[in-house]
């Protein structure tokens, strides 16, 4: 009996899930999003250049990120600094501790200002490009751009290290994503390849 109750409910249940099926149009398999490129979004519309010949080429760009945050003692041009940057970007050092810990921080342009900027203000600043080595595909470029830092223009140098720094194009300008950097320490020589031009 028990046996004769089970085969009814287990042909019940296979009748139903036919009869549902039969209800369900052919299923389709679901198509790939289509991504839509966007050659000028409107947050980079939105924020034109400060001075237009920063941002016509790598190279032009590079030199105005070393020069906005450089100079005596005083303010630094702060919508220009923001200007060279993608609204979504972001800044990152890292390091490595006396006792071998390593570290790193990562902020906004807008956090590095609040953060750096009353320090460049004050003790002044000079950051100068040894070289540069450049890669691009596309739309996309990296630099690894080798770095001195001076307090005075002309004075002893008091750090060096690498920026990697990695770019995008509009078609239209030069637009920086992210700007990561660590220093120059007895155990982390910047290797030769980074130091010639």
């Amino acid at each position: 009996m028990k046996r004769r109750i089970l085969a009814t409910l287990v042909a019940l249940v296979f009748v139903l899930t036919l009869a549902a099926a039969a209800q369900q149009p052919d299923a389709q398999p679901s198509p790939k999003p289509q991504v839509q490129p966007q050659t000028q979004p409107p947050a980079m519309a939105a924020k034109p250049p400060a001075r237009p010949e920063d941002v016509k080429s790598i190279e032009a760009i590079i030199a105005a990120l070393y020069d906005v945050i450089s100079g005596t003692p005083g303010p630094r041009d702060w919508n220009r600094f923001h200007s060279l940057f993608l609204p979504e970007a972001h800044m990152a050092f890292s390091s490595k501790r006396p006792n071998g810990t390593f570290v790193h921080r990562v902020f906004t342009p807008k956090e590095y200002v609040e953060r750096s900027g009353p320090y460049l203000e004050k003790e002044g600043f000079f950051e100068t490009g040894i070289a540069n080595k450049i890669d691009s595909f596309g739309t996309i470029a990296h630099v690894f751009g080798t770095y001195e830092s001076r307090h005075e223009k002309n004075g002893k140098p008091f750090a060096r290290g690498i920026n990697s720094i990695q770019l995008l194009t509009d078609g239209t300008r030069w637009w920086v994503v992210t700007v990561m950097w660590d220093e120059e320490r007895p155990d982390n020589p910047i290797p030769e390849k980074y130091l010639s031009k």
